[in-house]
């Protein structure tokens, strides 16, 4: 793998955000052509995780789109692969790590701000400039993008991030 221009990864998934593709597609998306997936495939293998998994406001969609990359990078595909397994999660937990450092959680109704258990039924929210004005979710996929862009170059031996330029 090329090393990943980690600024430019993350201002494409905040593009496709901006788009009106929901956090986790715009992830997802934002490392199709890493991947060799279409654009349709990308939207669609990552179409359910946005909103905190289907608008239920669980895990964050911009962290599920990298839990879906991690699965691409290096999930396992042999039956009863405990090591293959074991390598996977561990690149998930990493993810969900730094993720939760800086964004303070996965949980997509609490970096909305939402109370426990408030529902507010499937039907997305019309992207208004309201919306985007009043919700961190374009910010949270640009995070998720630039964690995952910088864990992949750090995998494959480039070292350097966006601190070493500063």
């Amino acid at each position: 793998m090329e090393k990943l221009d980690v600024e430019e990864r993350e201002k494409r998934g905040m593009e496709n955000f901006l788009k009106g593709y929901n956090c986790s597609q715009s992830v997802v998306l934002a490392f199709a052509d890493v991947y060799g997936l279409s654009q349709d495939m990308a939207l669609r293998v990552s179409a359910s995780f946005g909103a905190g998994i289907g608008r239920m406001r669980i895990t964050c969609g911009g962290a599920n789109g990298m839990f879906l990359l991690a699965g691409l990078e290096n999930g396992s595909v042999v039956a009863g692969d405990l090591k293959g397994r074991g390598e996977n999660y561990q690149l998930v937990q990493d993810l969900a790590a730094r993720f939760k450092q800086e964004a303070g959680s996965l949980i997509c109704a609490e970096l909305l701000g939402l109370k426990p258990k408030q529902v507010e039924g499937t039907m997305p929210s019309e992207r208004t400039a309201e919306y985007y004005r009043k919700r961190p979710c374009v910010k949270m996929v640009g995070l998720g993008c630039r964690i995952y862009a910088e864990m992949m170059n750090e995998r494959h031996g480039y070292t350097e991030t966006k601190e070493n330029h500063q």
